[in-house]
């Protein structure tokens, strides 16, 4: 897979291959991208790290109970919490919802700490490499409009209280972290303080909170439901009263009156069925008596014989002492005869004892007749009350239909009652039993060192920050620079000769300071007085390229162009026409750029030109009139006058022609520097009439893409291309890009020239 040439290649497909010696030259070239973003980087993260205060992380760990303890067998109001994962993430958030927040910072009074309440911090001026500065200066930097002025709206104090203090459970919050335990029942409460004390003591505050928030959620539950109960029961016992009364009531209007679980009629019925039965009997037995009586007078008996007479006492008693005046009557017969005065007393004492047995037996039998008519009577007004009866429980029978009805909504009523009742009492109970579904298995201790920041950690991240953005930074370049850097990419892509590189004359860390303070240096002073640099030695190659670009005949007409502005096609037409000049041939440098005029301008610096190239071309002055002498180098300059107006085609008129036939057999190198072949049409007309083309490209600025486009143009022209020459080239650079000979070899023979 590895082969000794440094190329990696892979086995599925042998043409793909990467050279590492490319992707190693690649980030030599961009190595001060990469060393500067890494650097950078890693120093914010660096400073940052260091500045940042140390912050303790304690943590407090709470377990949500999967078994409830049941010290009675009541129901509970608010039912126990599941254990299920649902439930536990919930409770997670629940602890870092804001009404806990709040409850914490008024418990701990956290309004009055400093480190969460920032209006009471010591303002300090803050660093102006911390993250916050340099955020400031970079919006500063950035913004060119003034922010409005908006009024400040005014706000009560009550308002600032309250928005303070929203800040502060916010800030409170944010360093809470609250995370389920595994797959346990277990739920970890940790907070990030600047003292591990106070980490501590805000992770303990938590979960006591969440306790208590527990215990008076179902609290509040059961008092809200005792509350709710008794509201309700007062309603019902109302109902129940009303239900009852309404029983009684139609019980009462409608005579359903009860005694020992029956109604009153049917009591009062059976009473007088009992009475009847009894006075009945009582009724039978007078009759038969008296009627026993009758039969027996009727018959003939002695009245005093009948054994209900006999039975009188008061009878038994005159019959006694009707015996004992039957013996002393007798006895006084026997004594003094029936005429005595005793025997008379006697008589009339046994007449008055008869008289009183007859009115006794009279009376007796009376009572007996009066007797039965008492009992006929009792007999036939109990048999009227119990019709009277019977009719009435006929009709309460009817009654009793609606009063059941009563009765089973009263007992609804009063069960419904009961069990509200009960029910009140129940959870009565249960608020001395309630208990959380939680405790706290572990509580937070303050940390021995701090959580945060970790130095070692933040410095590995950010140095594989800082790598990994500067080689993100290396693609990026790579990706959007697509100019030319190397002789062999523009042979390769461009499929033209590389006439070699010229570099930048003015470089060096002074160039952009001396650019700065004497302005753009002169390359024709350049050249004179460093005919020996490296950029001079570039020139010369460049003339020899063009010289035996066709050994049969010499290029003496060399247009120098470029597919677009500030590619150094200026600077080189006239740095090889000084050589030129400066080796003794003739030679002579064109302005052919009607636009710019850039040649035209470095050659006057201390007054404008007042006759050129237009202006002979017009017929208004000779050539040597029109031509600038440069004694420095032995030089001539054809420029453009800065007041002609070119309102024709120059370039394709025949006088244009003529000028180059007549500058051809003067001149030994007649160079043309003319406007930029994708900006101005008039180039490719040019190009068409010399012997040589020459397309100067920008190093790593000219992109592949355009000076394909400006080749399109010339060959479409039949312009004479004899090659690119790659302009503004910094081979110190340009050695950590290419490995040709030239770059890599610099170092070696840089001796030989004088810069």
């Amino acid at each position: 897979m590895f082969e000794n040439s440094g190329r990696v290649r892979f086995v599925n497909n042998p043409e793909d291959s990467i050279d590492i010696r490319i992707l190693f030259r690649i980030f030599t070239r961009r190595f001060f991208a990469f060393s500067s973003v890494a650097l950078i980087i890693f120093s914010i993260i660096t400073i940052q790290t260091l500045q940042s205060t140390p912050m303790y992380t304690a943590s407090a760990t709470i377990m949500i109970e999967p078994r409830q303890k049941e010290v009675a067998d009541i129901e509970s109001v608010l039912s126990a919490m599941p254990s299920s994962a649902t439930a536990l993430a919930t409770q997670a958030e629940l602890i870092r919802s804001r009404s806990l927040g709040e409850r914490v910072v008024d418990k701990l009074d956290l309004v009055n700490d400093p480190e969460f309440n920032w209006s009471l911090r010591p303002r300090k001026t803050p660093s102006p490499w911390s993250l916050s500065s340099l955020k400031r200066q970079v919006v500063s930097v950035f913004s060119s409009a003034k922010p409005a002025q908006v009024a400040p709206v005014q706000i009560s104090e009550e308002e600032r209280e309250r928005r303070l203090k929203e800040n502060i459970v916010g800030s409170v919050l944010s360093r809470t972290i609250v995370a389920r335990v595994g797959s346990t029942y277990m739920i970890q409460i940790s907070f990030v303080s600047e003292s591990p004390q106070k980490a501590a003591k805000i992770a303990n505050e938590f979960a006591d909170q969440y306790l208590l928030d527990q215990l008076e959620a179902k609290f509040d539950a059961t008092a809200r439901a005792n509350d709710w109960l008794n509201e309700r029961l007062e309603v019902l016992r109302e109902e129940v009263r009303n239900a009852e009364n309404a029983v009684e009531q139609y019980r009462a209007q409608s005579g359903l009156l009860s005694a020992r679980g029956s109604s009153l009629t049917e009591q009062q019925i059976s009473d007088i069925n009992a009475q009847l039965v009894i006075q009945r009997a009582e009724y039978e037995e007078a009759s038969a008596r008296l009627e026993s009586v009758r039969s027996q007078v009727a018959r003939g008996n002695a009245a005093d014989s009948l054994g209900e007479i006999f039975s009188s006492p008061l009878i038994r008693e005159l019959r006694t002492e009707q015996a004992t005046i039957e013996r002393r009557k007798a006895e006084l017969s026997a004594r003094y005869g029936s005429l005595h005065p005793d025997i008379r007393n006697v008589e009339r004492e046994a007449a008055d004892i008869k008289a009183q047995i007859e009115q006794e037996v009279g009376r007796i039998v009376a009572n007996l007749v009066s007797e039965v008519d008492v009992a006929e009577k009792k007999v036939r007004s109990l048999e009227s009350s119990l019709g009277r009866l019977r009719s009435e429980l006929t009709q309460n029978n009817s009654s009793l239909v609606r009063l059941r009805e009563l009765e089973r909504n009263a007992e609804a009523n009063r069960s419904l009652y009961e069990s509200f009742l009960n029910r009140f009492k129940e959870t009565g109970e249960q608020e001395s039993l309630n208990e959380s579904d939680g405790r706290v298995v572990s509580a937070a201790v303050p940390a021995g060192g701090p959580s945060s920041p970790k130095v070692t950690t933040n410095l590995f991240i950010g140095l594989l920050a800082g790598i990994t953005a500067g080689l993100i930074v290396i693609g990026l370049l790579e990706v959007f620079d697509n100019g030319l850097r190397t002789g062999e990419q523009a042979e390769q892509q461009l499929n033209v000769s590389f006439l070699g590189y010229v570099p930048h004359f003015a470089h060096g860390v002074a160039a952009p300071l001396q650019k700065l303070t004497f302005g753009s240096p002169d390359v024709l002073d350049f050249v004179v007085k460093k005919p020996f640099s490296r950029f001079s030695e570039s020139i010369r190659s460049l003339k020899s390229s063009i010289i035996f670009s066709n050994l049969d005949e010499q290029a003496k007409t060399v247009a120098v162009t470029s597919p677009a502005p500030k590619d150094g096609k200026t600077t080189t037409s006239i740095a090889l026409g000084a050589l030129v000049a400066m080796s003794g041939a003739k030679a002579i440098v064109v302005d052919c750029d009607l636009r710019r005029r850039s040649l035209s301008k470095s050659f006057a610096k201390d007054g404008a030109v007042e006759k050129g190239l237009i202006e002979f071309l017009s017929g208004q002055v000779e050539l040597k009139d029109a031509i600038l002498h440069q004694s420095k180098a032995g030089l001539d300059v054809l420029p453009l006058s800065s007041k002609s107006v070119v309102t024709q085609d120059v370039f394709g008129s025949k006088a244009f022609s003529s000028l180059l036939e007549e500058l051809r057999s003067k001149y030994d190198l007649v160079v043309l520097d003319t406007a930029p072949v994708l900006a101005v049409t008039e180039t490719a007309a040019v190009a068409n009439l010399v012997d040589a083309v020459v397309m100067a490209v920008r190093w790593r600025k000219t992109s592949t893409k355009a000076a394909k486009a400006a080749i399109k143009v010339l060959r479409n022209a039949k312009a004479n291309l004899i090659g690119v020459t790659i302009t503004q080239f910094h081979s110190s650079i340009a050695s950590r890009m290419s490995d040709t000979y030239y770059t890599k070899t610099y170092s070696a023979y840089r001796k030989y020239y004088t810069e």
